[in-house]
């Protein structure tokens, strides 16, 4: 399996075709230790991209990985790593509390707090992970602006914004002689895919926008593992996304899931594997963010890698007739 890399968007940084993301599994199912063993395994592969956000696990998420990094002593210019604003972590009071997320004083002391639990001089990448609706986003852009030319981030994007937010920023940006933002991470696997292929499609070549997208395998459903119903240990067995299961449990899906199982067998690859493969088919997919809770599952979903090749059209064709009707 040889890893291949991308541009990310217009953008000169290339990003391996598959990259580690951290949500859901450090803090609550990685601890320190895990996490030096998963991302020494990931760079020995060749991925070079490591998502985060401020918000996952409290902020521990970004703490754990910031020690993975002290221990592997990796040259900074062979790694990228991000993270995502908007919650806060300092936000538990009432919801009031929660509408100031993407101005100016709350982004300017969100990269300075990241920038500390991670141990970093700076980061590669850094996100609105919400558009705000209370802040102009004239605000925010020229925060993100701000944040990129004082040296504590390289590139700014987007997390689950609209197309149309994408473009007043970008616009905004351009207008003002500011950093634009590069790229936007949204949710993208089969079941998910409207907003990548249909909202997005003039914003590829319109302002050259890059995706790092998340959740190929819909968060587990796509394994084939939540048949019949949540097992233990399982993303869905966590309490605090016990949202994810109505999702994960629906019987529609997890009858589509079966039907793909053949497909993925003629190929010689595990469902997983073939999920992960059918997004980064995507041209305009940058980096595909992946999961893995284990060393295992890590190499288990580098397998995709040989799996992309494999998706010709009539494959994915097969693929679309089984998924697509489903798909939002």
């Amino acid at each position: 399996m040889t890893m291949t890399y991308r541009r990310l968007g217009r953008a000169g940084v290339r990003v391996s075709t598959l990259s580690l993301g951290s949500w859901v599994t450090y803090g609550n199912q990685v601890d320190a230790k895990a996490a030096v063993e998963m991302m020494a395994a990931a760079f020995d592969a060749g991925i070079n991209f490591f998502d985060n956000a401020e918000v996952y696990a409290g902020g521990r998420s970004e703490t754990l990985m910031g020690e993975a990094l002290r221990t592997l002593q990796w040259p900074r210019l062979n790694y990228l790593v991000s993270t995502k604003f908007f919650w806060g972590l300092d936000r538990q009071g009432e919801a009031v509390n929660r509408k100031d997320t993407l101005n100016r004083k709350y982004l300017m002391q969100a990269i300075d707090g990241s920038l500390q639990r991670f141990g970093l001089e700076h980061l590669d990448l850094i996100y609105c992970h919400r558009a705000d609706p209370h802040t102009p986003i004239e605000e925010t852009v020229r925060a993100m602006s701000d944040i990129i030319t004082q040296g504590k981030a390289l590139y700014w994007g987007t997390s689950e914004w609209s197309a149309g937010e994408i473009r007043a920023a970008w616009d905004i940006a351009e207008r003002h002689h500011l950093h634009k933002p590069v790229v936007e991470q949204p949710q993208y696997h089969l079941f998910h895919r409207k907003r990548v292929e249909q909202e997005y499609a003039r914003l590829y070549d319109d302002i050259g926008l890059g995706l790092t997208t998340w959740s190929p395998l819909a968060s587990g459903l796509l394994t084939g593992k939540y048949q019949d119903g949540v097992p233990p240990g399982s993303r869905a067995s966590v309490e605090s996304y016990a949202f994810l299961r109505e999702g994960l449990t629906d019987a529609r899906k997890n009858a589509a899931v079966a039907q793909l199982a053949p497909i993925a067998a003629e190929l010689g690859c595990t469902l997983a594997q073939m999920a992960i493969a059918w997004a980064a088919k995507n041209p305009r997919v940058s980096t595909v963010i992946t999961g893995a809770s284990r060393v295992e599952q890590l190499q288990q979903n580098l397998g995709a890698l040989a799996v992309i090749e494999k998706l010709t059209p009539e494959v994915l064709a097969r693929i679309d007739a089984v998924a697509l009707p489903l798909a939002n």
